[in-house]
């Protein structure tokens, strides 16, 4: 269905929608009045969402899967580049920095309410901890981990992990 042979896709009732961010949008708009209001309809509201998603795509994914890349290679026993790997560990600390600063104005990425610009952060993000790598709750950045630790401690969240952690179980 997806015309690149890729996942994630979905079929609504034969309206094919493929990309995570196009989907999450989507079934934000269509299921706007089933639980948090993801992507709201005020401008400027929208607008910071859309540009704590742009923030999420454009830096924050690019640094984590640099990370990923090196440190795959030491898992896998492959040549692996400490400098490499320490480059992107200090790309994505200095892009913290800079959310610590954003979140010390809001209480969220897209503003005062939970959003997209949240939930594009659950793709990646939650494998660091799972590599040891903890720099979304490390000291220095009190907004980033409160923010962090509210992001984790949602109940879908905490469901979904449960959830996972089953399956990799075998259960």
């Amino acid at each position: 269905m997806h015309p690149f042979g890729q996942v994630p896709v979905i079929d609504d009732d034969g309206f094919i929608i493929y990309e995570s961010r196009a989907i999450c949008r989507y079934l934000a708009e269509k299921y706007a009045d089933q639980g948090p209001n993801l992507f709201p309809k005020d401008l400027k509201e929208r607008t910071m969402v859309e540009q704590g998603a742009a923030v999420e795509s454009a830096q924050f994914q690019p640094a984590i899967l640099k990370l990923f890349k090196e440190g795959g290679k030491k898992v896998r026993g492959l040549p692996f580049d400490q400098a490499v790997f320490d480059a992107a560990l200090a790309e994505l600390s200095a892009l913290l920095d800079v959310y610590e600063i954003i979140l010390g104005k809001h209480k969220f990425l897209g503003g005062d309410e939970y959003s997209l610009a949240d939930l594009f952060h659950f793709s990646d993000a939650p494998r660091l901890a799972e590599n040891g790598i903890d720099v979304m709750t490390s000291k220095g950045r009190p907004n980033v981990t409160r923010w962090w630790n509210e992001l984790t401690a949602r109940p879908a969240w905490v469901k979904l992990t449960a959830d996972y952690a089953k399956f990799r179980a075998g259960n």
